[in-house]
């Protein structure tokens, strides 16, 4: 994967994959659902993108991987609506534990409910 650097844009709803001279060469677009210290408070990714010369890289799985420790420090839960987020949490249960199953309709409201976000 090379010298590859991730960072949380937050206000933004990005966690990005950085490469060589901070050029942002891969991207998981999120947002938060719930307010702070609510049990239904969760990360929720919806798209990851990799720009196709950093494909095959490992880029995805470093964003995914980051964003489920993300998660972690913060005592939150990550509700994938991202088909790559989804599979790549099948494949490593260990590091993506499962979310409550009615945070999937809350996060799927938000979405319907912002339609010009993502």
């Amino acid at each position: 994967m090379g010298d590859i650097g991730i960072r949380d844009d937050r206000a933004a709803g990005r966690l990005e994959a950085l490469g060589d001279g901070g050029a942002v060469v891969g991207r998981i677009e999120y947002f938060v659902l719930g307010p702070p210290g609510s049990p239904e408070r969760a990360l929720v990714p919806v798209h990851t993108i990799v720009e196709p010369a950093h494909e095959g890289q490992g880029i995805g799985g470093a964003l995914a991987r980051e964003l489920y420790g993300t998660a972690a420090r913060e005592g939150v839960f990550v509700v994938p609506l991202c088909p790559y987020v989804a599979g790549w949490a099948e494949r490593h249960p260990d590091d993506a534990p499962a979310a409550p199953p009615g945070l999937r309709p809350a996060a799927e409201e938000w979405l319907r409910a912002h339609p010009g976000r993502f």
